[in-house]
């Protein structure tokens, strides 16, 4: 079977040369071009390092506009083939384990920046990848915030507890949608909040990442 990381990168390469270099994705001062670069760079240069080890940020931004000089569609097909042999990212495992949310929710960065998006109607297969995929970093997403938070799958009504503490707050919807909620997508996220009125409050005001 085809892993849904492969689909999602597929659709995010033809999405992107059908809207154009020029066109906004949901991160904040990015094109679709630099996007693709981010993409580009952080399966194939050492210098993605500042990605997770932010006092090496600056390494990773230098990196990330030159790369961006690059013809966009010779960046579109460096994604679209992946990663090098050499890089982790293309051992099936790891590429299962870290790609499958990279990709969904960049893809949907193109998509919800459109002014016509819609949603997609995925298969229920492809939402249980989402959700067993989401379990690892939802801790991680949610370590700092100041109320408790459980995720529940609308699809089969599973829950997990991603934050516990107080004022709890139930957010509810398909995995898909709950990942774009967690990695900081929330305007655009369809969900539903359930639980302590002043939790919702607190958690709409804070800071969701690692």
């Amino acid at each position: 079977m085809t892993r849904l990381a492969q689909t999602e990168r597929t659709a995010l390469c033809d999405l992107a040369l059908q809207l154009g270099a020029d066109q906004p994705t949901l991160c904040e001062g990015w094109t679709v071009h630099d996007l693709v670069a981010h993409l580009v760079l952080r399966e194939r240069s050492p210098a993605a390092v500042g990605i997770v080890v932010p006092p090496l940020a600056g390494l990773t931004d230098r990196a990330q506009r030159r790369l961006a000089r690059t013809d966009f569609a010779v960046l579109v097909e460096r994604v679209r083939t992946g990663p090098p042999a050499w890089s982790p990212f293309a051992v099936p495992a790891v590429d299962a384990a870290v790609n499958t949310l990279e990709f969904l929710v960049h893809h949907e960065d193109v998509r919800r920046a459109q002014p016509s998006w819609s949603p997609r109607d995925r298969a229920d297969d492809a939402e249980r990848t989402v959700w067993s995929a989401l379990r690892v970093p939802a801790r991680a997403l949610t370590r700092s915030l100041p109320v408790g938070l459980t995720l529940e799958d609308s699809v089969t009504g599973s829950t997990l507890t991603a934050h516990e503490g107080p004022q709890a707050v139930v957010v509810r919807g398909r995995p898909s949608e709950l990942a774009l909620y967690l990695y900081g997508r929330r305007p655009q996220a369809q969900v539903e909040l359930s639980g302590d009125e002043a939790g919702i409050a607190r958690l709409e005001d804070a800071s969701l990442g690692l």
